[in-house]
């Protein structure tokens, strides 16, 4: 990130208004609750503690308690804050927003004919290794793996987990679902809820990964010119494989990634461990940008008919709080914004594929 100059400011306009902010706030504002005074927050060269971010939310908090005007907002940040850019991915401020959202899997606890594709919980034999504990300069790093032949080995991809059954005996099931590829959204999006075939309904939660890299299937089937790069969505490939169903296996185990899951009743969570909130919760890497900070982000939107089909995109900005990460989600060019659930928000998810600019705020009388 870059710190920038006032005449570089951002207009602060909210397409939400207040919608969801004080909730988003207060979940950010839960986690620098629980973690030492002393930690170091780092905004580009500029560093700040735990009291320094929590003093900076409790302010903006406060302030937009009393409802005020945007350009009373406007004022305000101006007169406190100190505003830091992401330099992007061509180091002048241009990311790439993409979305997730919490999608509905139908399921069962039996497995049976129609319900056979499992749902699993971390298995028993899956380690986490924190490098940390052997070297200082391994800070921050961790590796999964499994034993074997006494030696740590890197834990089964997504082939050998799906097609050669390694797991039977070593994972839990908590549901088993109807469909390959929900499943694998499911994984992507990092959590979901399930409707089981009596009608219960219970969420799902990221619990730990096999620790392999994530490949992205939709940039195999662009390569292959099974989608075109316009035509490139969440949407397309589903469809693109329930109308190739041969080729589902060989597409869905190029992404050797595989994630596990735990029941979450107060879910969805992020990386942080506190609630996502619908529109104001974005994942970013963790290595570069400071959790829990309160951002601001301008990118586009899609506008439905009420037949679920994009009309246009349209250009918004609004607050938004860094909660949460993904594996896809690498650099200071990526974004990723947490949508909620329902029809519009896998419609949004699935079709973000639009750039923008995004911004942080911390007071400045914290430095």
């Amino acid at each position: 990130m870059e710190r920038i100059s006032y005449w570089s400011y951002p207009d602060f306009s909210d397409d939400m208004t207040y919608t969801g902010l004080e909730q988003s706030v207060l979940q950010s504002l839960s986690y620098l609750k629980k973690i030492p005074a002393d930690r170091q927050f780092f905004f580009g060269k500029d560093q700040y503690n735990t009291e320094n971010m929590v003093k900076s939310l409790q302010h903006f908090l406060d302030y937009i308690q009393t409802r005020p005007s945007r350009e009373d907002l406007k004022e305000f940040i101006q007169s406190n804050y100190r505003i830091y850019r992401s330099v992007g991915r061509d180091g002048e401020g241009e990311v790439l927003y993409t979305g997730y959202y919490e999608p509905l899997l139908q399921g069962s606890l039996v497995k049976s004919g129609q319900y056979r594709f499992p749902i699993y919980t971390r298995p028993r034999d899956l380690i986490t290794i924190d490098l940390s504990l052997f070297n200082e300069k391994y800070r921050g790093q961790k590796i999964i793996g499994r034993f074997a032949d006494q030696s740590v080995v890197p834990y089964y991809d997504r082939s050998a987990i799906e097609s050669d059954g390694v797991l039977e005996g070593k994972a839990d099931v908590l549901a088993w679902a109807r469909d390959p590829v929900d499943v694998f959204f499911l994984q992507i999006q990092g959590s979901g809820k399930v409707q089981l075939n009596n009608g219960d309904i219970f969420n799902v939660h990221y619990q730990t990964s096999n620790g392999r890299p994530y490949r992205s299937i939709g940039k195999l089937l662009i390569d292959e010119e099974k989608i075109s790069v316009a035509d490139m969505s969440m949407q397309k490939i589903r469809q693109y494989l329930h109308t190739h169903p041969d080729e589902i296996d060989a597409v869905l185990n190029y992404n050797p990634s595989y994630v596990f899951f735990k029941i979450e009743p107060n879910g969805p969570l992020g990386s942080i461990n506190v609630k996502l909130t619908p529109g104001r919760s974005i994942a970013l890497d963790r290595h570069i940008f400071p959790p829990a900070a309160l951002a601001f982000i301008e990118t586009e939107k899609p506008l439905i008919d009420d037949a679920g089909r994009i009309q246009s995109w349209l250009r918004f900005s609004r607050f938004a709080l860094n909660q949460d990460t993904g594996g896809a989600i690498k650099g200071p060019g990526r974004a990723d914004l947490f949508w909620g659930n329902g029809t519009y928000a896998e419609i949004a998810a699935g079709h973000l594929k639009h750039t923008g600019r995004l911004y942080f705020l911390v007071l400045k009388s914290t430095i």
